[in-house]
C-alpha cells in the first residue's frame, strides 16, 4: 500500500497537484504548464494558481477545497488572499505594498470620441504620476481631428478645455522626456540606464493615442500581467475598476462622477507595488535582467533529457520549471 502511494505521489504535479497515470505525462505537463515560484499560491495547501482570480476561486469559489476554505474564512485576507498565522493575524494590515523604488512613473490618458459616431478614441487629457503619487504632468490635449463626442459624463471635458491645449506631439514629447529621464531613446531600447519604468492599465492603447512607443521590457501593464488576468481565460483582462476593488479595497470610476486620469494612475501604481512586493516567494531567477527572455520549455525540459526527467521527483521537476512572463518582484532585485 505504501509503495503504491509513493508511486502515485511521484506522478503528481508538485505545483497544481494534478495526478497522471504515467511519469512521461507529468513531464509533458511540466513542459506546458509553466509553473514557477512566481505563481500565486494557496497559503494552506501550497497549490500554485495561474492568477489571483484562480486563487480566489480555490479559496472561496463554488467548489473550494474544504480545509483551505475553512482556514481562509477564519484567517484569510480578502485583499491579498494571504492566510495569516494566528500569532500575527491581529497585526495583519492590508493593502500592503513594496516600498518605492524610484525611477517609476504611471501614465493615464482620458479619451474623447471622434468619427461620425463618436466611437473613435482620441486622447484629450494626459496625467503622469510618480511612485510617491505626486502629479508630474497633467494637461489637456487637443486632438488632430474634430471631437464629435466629449463623453462629458465620465471625462468632465468640455470644448473650452481643449481650445488652447497642447497638441498630441507636444504631449508625447513631454511624456517621453519624463520617461527617458535624460537617457538616449536608442540606448533605452536595450539597456535601461536612467530610463524609468512605465506603469499603467492598457498602456499600448494610451501610448498609441499619443503616437509614441516605449520599450516593452520597461512597461508594467496591469491589464496584461498574468497574475491579474481573468480566471476563465488568461488572455482576458480584468478592468482597472474591478482590480482596484478586489485587491486594493476601494472604488474608482464611480457612476455619475467624472473620472480623473490621476485616479487611474494611482490605482495602477498601487497594484504594481502590490504585485512587486506583497506576495513573497523565492526568486531563483533574481539575476535575470528585466529585458532577458525567460527560458523556453524546450530549454527547461529538452527532449534529449526525457529519460533523466522521468527519473526526477515532482519537486525536482518543479525546480526546473520557469514562468513565461517577467515577474514584477524582480524589479526590486534588479536595483539591489
Amino acid at each position: 500500500m505504501d509503495s503504491s502511494s509513493d508511486s502515485q505521489r511521484r506522478k503528481r504535479c508538485a505545483a497544481c497537484y494534478r495526478e497522471f497515470n504515467k511519469k512521461e505525462h507529468l513531464v509533458e505537463h511540466m513542459r506546458t504548464s509553466l509553473h514557477s515560484a512566481h505563481d500565486p499560491r494557496c497559503g494552506v495547501c501550497g497549490k500554485h494558481c495561474r492568477s489571483l482570480d484562480a486563487l480566489r476561486d480555490h479559496l472561496t469559489g463554488a467548489l473550494p477545497k474544504p480545509e483551505c476554505a475553512a482556514a481562509f474564512a477564519s484567517r484569510g485576507c480578502p485583499l491579498c488572499l494571504h492566510v495569516v498565522l494566528p500569532p500575527t493575524a491581529a497585526a495583519h494590515s492590508c493593502p500592503a505594498a513594496a516600498p518605492p523604488l524610484g525611477g517609476v512613473l504611471a501614465l493615464g490618458c482620458k479619451m474623447v470620441g471622434a468619427g461620425s459616431d463618436g466611437s473613435l478614441d482620441v486622447c484629450a487629457r494626459v496625467c503622469v504620476v510618480d511612485e510617491q503619487e505626486r502629479v508630474v504632468l497633467d494637461t489637456f490635449v487637443k486632438p488632430h481631428i474634430p471631437v464629435t463626442h466629449y463623453r462629458y459624463d465620465t471625462t468632465g471635458i468640455r470644448p473650452e478645455h481643449l481650445r488652447d491645449a497642447m497638441m498630441p506631439k507636444q504631449a508625447a514629447r513631454r511624456v517621453q522626456e519624463l520617461l527617458l529621464n535624460g537617457e538616449a531613446a536608442w540606448k533605452a531600447r536595450s539597456s535601461r540606464g536612467r530610463a524609468r519604468i512605465l506603469v499603467g492599465h492598457g498602456l499600448d492603447h494610451d501610448l498609441e493615442s499619443l503616437g509614441m512607443d516605449y520599450p516593452e521590457y520597461l512597461k508594467r501593464d496591469t491589464a496584461r500581467y498574468p497574475a491579474l488576468m481573468k480566471t476563465s481565460n488568461s488572455r482576458l483582462s480584468n478592468s482597472l475598476k474591478y482590480l482596484t476593488l478586489a485587491y486594493l479595497g476601494y472604488h474608482i470610476q464611480l457612476a455619475g462622477r467624472h473620472h480623473h486620469p490621476y485616479d487611474d494612475c494611482v490605482a495602477a501604481l498601487r497594484l504594481y507595488r502590490r504585485m512587486r512586493g506583497a506576495r513573497p516567494h523565492t526568486c531563483r531567477d533574481a539575476g535575470v535582467g528585466p529585458h532577458a527572455p525567460p527560458p523556453t520549455p524546450a530549454e527547461a525540459f529538452p527532449a534529449w533529457r526525457q529519460r533523466e526527467l522521468e527519473r526526477m521527483s515532482p519537486e525536482e521537476l518543479l525546480q526546473l520549471s520557469t514562468s513565461d512572463y517577467y515577474c514584477w518582484c524582480l524589479d526590486a532585485s534588479a536595483t539591489d
